[in-house]
């Protein structure tokens, strides 16, 4: 009988825990989002329009069809279409995106903090991969018509392999997914991580840390990194 009971104790924790891993249950039909503090109802971090003021233009997101202006030099934008852009998407547990690459650009290495990825290939030829947390690389090599999913939380990234335009369209399980960069997320915070934390993790000297960091940091950060250094320090012992 424990035995039976430690079974069913566990599959409830796992459908407990898989019930809560997207974006909240919908309580109504829809919740069309907007920035209206008079409004009733406050749900998922947007107030829902007047249910009798909606219309079908709030389902409907027109634009998509259109090339993104690559601008960095990575070679590659993704044009978001969450909740902000497309306020029907609330509550509904969705978001798109149109990702344009130009000649072997890379849409580079990423991850979605709050949702998983489906990413289809509408042009072009791409060389794809995820790392799990055993730090296994899973590779592949996507023509058109091709989807890969990538799991929630997961690090990943887009080749274009060929010297032409690419695009592909990914969809996420949550409203907003978030997005975290990672070059961006060690080498462009503001303030700045401590020197003595990248040495460290990477094994280089600070020359080289800040060769990185100029290729990443927005240059607004005016923090004094041995200051903060010795604060940490001082901190550290009390």
């Amino acid at each position: 009988m424990c035995v039976i009971a430690a079974i069913f104790t566990l599959l409830a924790t796992l459908s407990f825990t898989t019930t809560n891993a997207s974006d909240p249950a919908a309580l109504q039909d829809f919740c069309v989002g907007v920035d209206d503090p008079y409004s009733t109802v406050f749900v998922n971090g947007k107030f829902c329009k007047n249910p009798k003021r909606v219309t079908i233009n709030d389902f409907v997101y027109k634009g998509f069809n259109k090339t993104s202006v690559i601008e960095n030099r990575q070679g590659a934008e993704a044009t978001l279409v969450s909740v902000d852009q497309f306020p029907g998407l609330n509550t509904l547990g969705v978001a798109i995106a149109r990702v344009d690459f130009a000649p072997f650009g890379l849409n580079t290495p990423h991850l979605h903090p709050r949702a998983s990825e489906a990413f289809a290939v509408m042009k072009g030829t791409l060389y794809a991969g995820f790392v799990t947390t055993e730090y296994k690389l899973y590779e592949t090599i996507l023509n058109e018509g091709d989807i890969i999913a990538f799991p929630q939380g997961l690090i990943h990234f887009q080749l274009n392999l060929r010297n032409t335009t690419a695009f592909a369209i990914a969809a996420f399980g949550s409203q907003n997914p978030g997005r975290v960069n990672v070059a961006s997320g060690v080498f462009g915070t503001t303030p700045k991580i401590l020197d003595d934390v990248l040495t460290k993790a990477y094994q280089v000297n600070r020359t080289v840390i800040e060769q990185l960091r100029s290729q990443f940091s927005s240059g607004k950060d005016v923090s004094i990194n041995t200051a903060r250094s010795m604060l940490l320090e001082m901190l550290s012992q009390i």
